[in-house]
């Protein structure tokens, strides 16, 4: 399978030079554009909105224990997380409910107030693909198994090409002893 940050510079680098070709200056294809804009974002949340009831109505109280890393150039040590997959699940979905508000607030700014118009083509199709293939949605939307790749605790995506996302959360019993041990466990997430 290809990469998705490939996927996705091949992308904006193709919306990019179709953008050029649009003529935003006419009206009607400026609200074309912005109404794309809106649908696929209202398709993002309709999505998020199926995956919250899918997750509540399974319910998982599976105990879920994993390791959580320390921040970055932080000098704390990794974290011992006690929780449910149900929790889990919930807790990554209100990372995507922000993270697609912060899209929005960030995307609004640049087009009403600094008069931006190519980012709204290509953020029609960014965020809706990436919605598609993150694994909540794929657990839950699609229906794959939570085994291999899509089993929790999931790494944090990657920044710009793979990068900044370092060590993901750990569920090894190695490391969950050793945080044990450490003395930073009984954190428990409702």
């Amino acid at each position: 399978m290809v990469n998705p940050q490939i996927t996705n510079l091949v992308i904006i680098l193709g919306m990019m030079q179709v953008s050029k070709k649009i003529p935003f200056e006419d009206p009607q294809v400026l609200m074309a554009v912005r109404v794309l804009y809106v649908v696929s974002n209202v398709l993002i949340i309709g999505m998020y909105l199926y995956a919250q009831q899918k997750i509540n109505k399974k319910k998982d109280m599976t105990t879920l224990k994993y390791v959580e890393p320390a921040p970055m150039g932080s000098s704390e040590e990794p974290k011992l997380i006690t929780t449910t997959v149900h929790s889990y699940d919930l807790q990554q979905l209100r990372g995507l409910y922000k993270a697609q508000l912060m899209g929005v607030g960030m995307m609004g700014v640049m087009h009403l107030y600094f008069k931006y118009t190519n980012p709204l083509l290509i953020q029609s199709i960014i965020p809706f693909k990436g919605a598609l293939e993150g694994n909540l949605m794929k657990i839950h939307l699609f229906g794959k198994p939570a085994i291999g790749e899509l089993k929790r605790p999931w790494k944090a995506a990657g920044g710009m090409m793979g990068m900044g996302g370092g060590d993901g959360p750990k569920a090894d019993k190695k490391s969950i002893e050793a945080a044990e041990r450490a003395g930073a466990g009984g954190v428990k997430e409702e």
